[in-house]
């Protein structure tokens, strides 16, 4: 089912408050046997969700606008932050691909 395409369907709620999502939904959201769903409520709609995209848009919403102060304006400026931090997490010495070469660097490189 394409993204934008809208599947309304109906569950019953049982006495105890559970409810049997339909098979089509189920996949619609990519949730298996024993797996989670987000529930989200604006005003007086409850918007049932993958929990990983609900992450995603909350992270998105509360990151509006930093990424772009910190310099990091495409996905390749993202990498090479997650790169960098990789290496100095692992204690190894980190040289970007971007920054200039020195004598000291390029000497490295032939090592």
């Amino acid at each position: 089912m394409p993204a934008n395409d809208t599947l309304v369907l109906t569950a019953k709620v049982m006495s105890n408050g559970q409810v049997i999502l339909p098979k089509e939904m189920r996949e619609a959201l990519g949730v298996g046997s024993g797996g989670h769903v987000a529930l989200v409520r604006k005003d007086k709609q409850v918007i049932m969700m993958n929990p990983v995209l609900h992450a995603m848009d909350v992270l998105t919403e509360r990151m509006k606008g930093k990424f772009e102060a910190a310099g990091l304006h495409t996905d390749e400026d993202v990498m090479e932050l997650v790169r960098e931090i990789r290496y100095e997490l692992e204690g190894i010495p980190y040289e970007s691909p971007q920054a200039p070469q020195t004598a000291d660097t390029v000497s490295q490189a032939a090592i």
